[in-house]
């Protein structure tokens, strides 16, 4: 059931647009120029052990280890420590290389896209500088440290926890135990840049002070496609003349093809001057990004002497979209989205390889992303690499980037390091179309801080479409541009308020239920069974879902789930990483992937009819249980072969229950209907005994390349006589790989150790012997740089093994450069096509007007209760004759819906009356809930609504230990510590809601 899936996901990801080169700011492909742009990854050597000696030009490296970057030195650590045990210290990298024989005198700049934490670079022998954040990219000029044949660059790492900035002696915040993993040493990709003495110069704030191109559009038609479309690029002249430019910009579509040449005039560029160049030109029938639609251009940017000789063209791959922040909504090219996806790690690791993987593996995890119907990653407390960015522009993803925080709002130093690293993420991304939202923090900072941030967005990103915003910051006066909690539930008719964290439960993949081995029974508190995680994820976005659009005038942005995968972070449950990913570390999907799936498939509401039964059917004979059905149909129907069992009973919007089913072997089917007429189902069969183990690779577009970082996947599953999965299977499976490749291996879960202190099991990772999970697992194999066949054996006591060939194929590489860039080659997903044209949904719903509102006590504040803003509240004074509050209509009306934030919502019910002109239209107890609660009302129509408290409120929690690290006493109380439980009624924001089509 689960291939099926995948492969259609997989082959939707793929069936896209034709690959162009030059994703990031590149010597350009189609226009010659003097400029060349390469590949600088492969033949480097590695060492961990600090000796001064090895920044020296003739110092001897080759009893080193040989890698080709990215390459943390602690990797095969990922899954199989914890976060706070992962190795630290100095790492030493060299590299030999020669320039290209046709290079002539200009510049000569080495870009690293990110390296953990501190950086030292030497060429030949010559300290070239230093980078300490950690996260960003950064960029030196090595022009004049460069000579002629054989050149070393040599890089120290300090990879330190507690490492310290060497002018200050201040930390760096975000470097934190639990939230960003330490995969220490050149982790991400490195690239040379040869260019004349007159260039365009590259997107690298810190040590080169330069910002390069900037790429944006304005005035948005979008049914005409038109855009008037601006290319500013900065230009610096280091030569010892001015010099006379003409400049002109050429925009190509995904297939290449030329749609717009543009001029941008003449400027003469004295000798060390900087300078921006402009140029625009109104275009039509442009393809718009959007969401699952990764339409990208390639802007190349062009330089000329008098003569019309090209000095400089540089490509840049960027998308066009309109975007609006507003009424509390997001719009995307004019049309609301409903924001859902998930909070994820930006280390995004994998099991012994890391963070450190080629871009195809990138888009294969992103694309099960899209493949949930997500359209949101909310990448948690440092800036996302480059290549996970650019992932996210071809599968049409939009990202929130952060900068660098780890919770709370520092000052001093620890501040100003945070703006600056923002400063040089927004230059280094600002033409990626997937970003647009930019996050200050992951929790509230003052008003001050937020202005800060938003002046640098201003300065450096004034036109690019974005929020810039934090968590946390829901006030109506605040100047962050969007808003929302952790855990807890926001509308607005304002700006837009988004959950940045939801659903927290966590659950190994290998516990299906109570009833299939190992027989894990769920325990809530972050440490559920996978049917357990499904069934709660279904009603934790209900929360959202019941807030979204066209639910009245203030509602819900949607929220993003934490996280996506299993990660590498702190955790709570039986093992040493986090398990709250929808899918697990080698992304293989859980139950919670495919309710997302049901859930989130349409703009707004779940328009695409989806049905998924959670679990399988293959138990023991004798076994009696509840069957779960996620679907968006109207009714559900059951049926065990052929067998009508009735009608599910339906709750929180998407979950259809069916107690005490008996098992009998064969089928299981569930059949939904819609009240339109449509119908969607899901199959579940008995799967037979173990019988063989089938082996099923994947590999990027151009197979498995020699490089010596390119990975295959390859997945083993236990089938039966039929070749059926059989998902009670966890036999241990023993695998042998020959040839021209590295085991990498997988991960499996481990027994919980007898002291819960001691997490300390290696999980599987790089063992050649791994169990099944459900009847299936996945494994890694890296390629090495020698092209040749690969051979992978899999065996298993009792069941007919399998084996898988491969060959993988030659790299062009020349004296340590490559012209060859594996991102060129990942297509772009089109799969969901352009934003359709039509509404995305329809007001159902409106807000009553209010003429004036007043209480029994503490009337002065009772407009709180009703003024959009979810950080003031109305409070009654503790009486029981004074606990009430009264809203006036403007006009008489007929509310039929009441939607209440109270004070101490996840742990305090209120026993209240609700009347309109006197008439009860609702009693009794409200429900806690994580912010909202919707009490449907008797229709009667008046010109007011009372809200009164009927007894005492009682505080108990009802969601368990939802909390960050620690029992956080304001996290769980929600303002209940501020006001007393007993006579007292406490309203947040009262929203009084009737039918949209309501004539006033």
């Amino acid at each position: 059931m689960f291939l099926k899936r995948l492969t259609v996901s997989a082959a939707a990801l793929m069936a896209a647009a034709a690959c162009t080169p030059a994703l990031a700011e590149r010597a350009s492909t189609v226009i010659a120029s003097p400029r060349q742009s390469f590949d600088f990854d492969q033949d480097w050597v590695m060492k961990t052990g600090d000796d001064p000696a090895a920044s020296t030009t003739g110092f001897d490296d080759k009893a080193w280890t040989a890698v080709t970057l990215p390459h943390a030195f602690n990797e095969t650590e990922a899954f199989a420590r914890d976060i706070h045990k992962l190795s630290t210290g100095i790492t030493w990298y060299r590299k030999h290389f020669r320039l290209p024989a046709d290079f002539r005198p200009g510049h000569a700049f080495l870009e690293f896209q990110g390296v953990r934490q501190a950086a030292e670079v030497w060429v030949n022998g010559v300290e070239i500088g230093l980078s300490e954040n950690g996260v960003m990219a950064f960029g030196f000029d090595i022009t004049n440290a460069l000579k002629p044949g054989d050149n070393v660059v040599a890089v120290r790492v300090d990879n330190d926890w507690k490492y310290k900035e060497r002018t200050t002696g201040s930390a760096f915040q975000w470097s934190d135990m639990n939230f960003y993993a330490n995969y220490g040493g050149i982790n991400k990709p490195v690239r040379l840049h040869l260019t004349g003495d007159l260039y365009q110069t590259l997107p690298l704030y810190s040590n080169l002070g330069t910002t390069g191109a900037y790429i944006w559009a304005d005035g948005f038609d979008v049914p005409a496609g038109a855009a008037t479309i601006h290319a500013e690029t900065q230009t610096r002249n280091d030569g010892t003349a001015a010099r006379d430019v003409a400049y002109t910009v050429e925009v190509r579509d995904l297939d290449g093809k030329t749609v717009a040449s543009f001029d941008g005039g003449t400027a003469t560029i004295q000798s060390g001057e900087t300078k921006t160049l402009v140029a625009e030109r109104r275009l039509s029938g442009l393809h718009f990004w959007s969401w699952g639609y990764g339409y990208l251009y390639t802007v190349t940017t062009v330089l000329k002497d008098k003569a019309g000789h090209v000095i400089d063209a540089v490509d840049t791959r960027t998308g066009f979209r309109k975007t609006e922040f507003a009424d509390g909504m997001f719009k995307l090219n004019d049309r609301v989205l409903q924001l859902k996806g998930y909070a994820q790690r930006t280390t995004d690791e994998w099991p012994a390889v890391g963070i450190s993987v080629p871009p195809w593996i990138t888009d294969f995890s992103d694309g099960l992303v899209t493949g949930s119907n997500g359209n949101l990653v909310r990448w948690m407390h440092v800036t996302p690499s480059k290549q996970q960015i650019e992932s996210s522009d071809r599968l049409g993803l939009i990202t929130n980037m952060p900068a660098g925080d780890s919770e709370g709002d520092p000052s001093g130093r620890r501040w100003t390091q945070r703006v600056e690293l923002m400063r040089d993420a927004i230059i280094y991304n600002r033409n990626d179309p997937s970003i647009v939202f930019y996050e200050s923090g992951n929790k509230g900072i003052s008003p001050a801080h937020m202005a800060d941030m938003k002046a640098v967005r201003d300065q450096y990103d004034p036109h690019g479409g974005r929020a810039i915003g934090s968590r946390e910051m829901l006030g109506a006066d605040s100047v962050a541009e969007y808003g929302g909690e952790m855990l807890y539930i926001n509308k607005s008719a304002t700006k837009p308020l988004w959950a940045h964290e939801y659903s927290r439960d966590e659950a190994a993949r290998a516990y299906q239920d109570d009833f299939t081995p190992p027989f894990h029974k769920d325990a809530p508190d972050y440490n559920r069974n996978v049917e357990s995680m499904a069934v709660e994820d279904v009603r934790r976005w209900d929360d959202y879902y019941r807030e979204r659009p066209g639910s009245g005038t203030r509602v819900s942005a949607g929220g993003v789930k934490i996280g996506f995968t299993d990660s590498n972070s702190h955790f709570r449950g039986d093992n040493n990483y986090r398990r709250s990913g929808v899918i697990d570390a080698v992304r293989l999907p859980k139950d919670p992937w495919y309710v997302h799936q049901v859930m989130w498939d349409g703009w707004v509401n779940s328009e695409v009819p989806r049905t998924h039964i959670i679990g399988h059917w293959t138990y023991a004979p004798g076994t009696t249980k509840t069957i779960y059905v996620a679907s968006n149909g109207d009714h559900v129907e059951l049926f065990v072969n052929g067998k009508s069992l009735g009608q599910g009973q339906r709750s929180d919007g998407f979950l259809f229950t069916f107690p005490n089913v008996a098992f009998t072997p064969g089928e299981l089917k569930a059949v939904a209907t819609y009240d339109d007429g449509r119908t969607s189902q899901d199959v579940a069969t008995t799967a037979g005994a173990p019988a063989s183990i089938r082996l099923t690779p994947h590999y990027g577009p151009r197979g498995l390349m020699a490089d010596g970082a390119d990975l295959m996947l390859v997945d083993v599953e236990v089938v039966d006589g039929k070749g059926q999965r059989v998902p009670t299977a966890f036999n241990p499976v023993t695998f042998k790989l020959k040839g021209a490749a590295q085991w990498k291996g997988g991960i499996a879960q481990t027994e919980a150790p007898a002291d819960p202190a001691k997490k300390d099991a290696a999980n599987g990772v790089l063992a050649t012997t791994l169990p099944v999970e459900l009847g299936v697992n996945r494994v890694l194999i890296r390629s090495t740089n020698t092209a040749g066949k690969v051979h992978l054996e899999a065996s298993a006591d009792g069941l007919k093994g399998a084996t898988l060939d491969t060959v993988s194929k030659p790299v062009a590489a020349k004296d340590g450069l490559s012209s060859v860039f594996a991102e060129d080659y990942q297509p772009s997903d089109l799969s969901r096509g352009p934003t359709p044209s039509t509404p995305s949904f329809t007001q159902w719903r409106r807000a009553v007007d209010i003429a004036s509102i007043t209480a029994g006590s503490n009337a002065d504040a009772a407009a709180k209760s009703h003024d959009d803003n979810e950080t003031t509240a109305w409070t009654s004074d503790g009486k029981p004759e004074t606990a009430w509050i009264e809203y006036t209509f403007t006009h008489p009306d007929t509310p039929e819906a009441l939607s209440l934030k109270l004070t101490g919502w996840r742990l305090r019910a209120y026993p209240i009356r609700v009347t309109v002109d006197g008439q009860v239209v609702f009693e009794g107890t409200t429900p806690k809930s994580l912010g909202y609660v919707d009490l449907d009302l008797k229709p009667v129509t008046g010109k007011s609504l009372r809200i009164s408290l009927m007894g005492n409120t009682e505080d108990r929690d009802a969601f368990g230990k939802i909390v960050e690290l620690k029992d956080n006493k304001e996290a769980q109380s929600v303002g209940a510590d501020k006001v007393p439980a007993g006579m007292t009624l406490s309203i947040v924001e009262a929203d009084i809601l009737a039918k949209a089509q309501t004539t006033k």
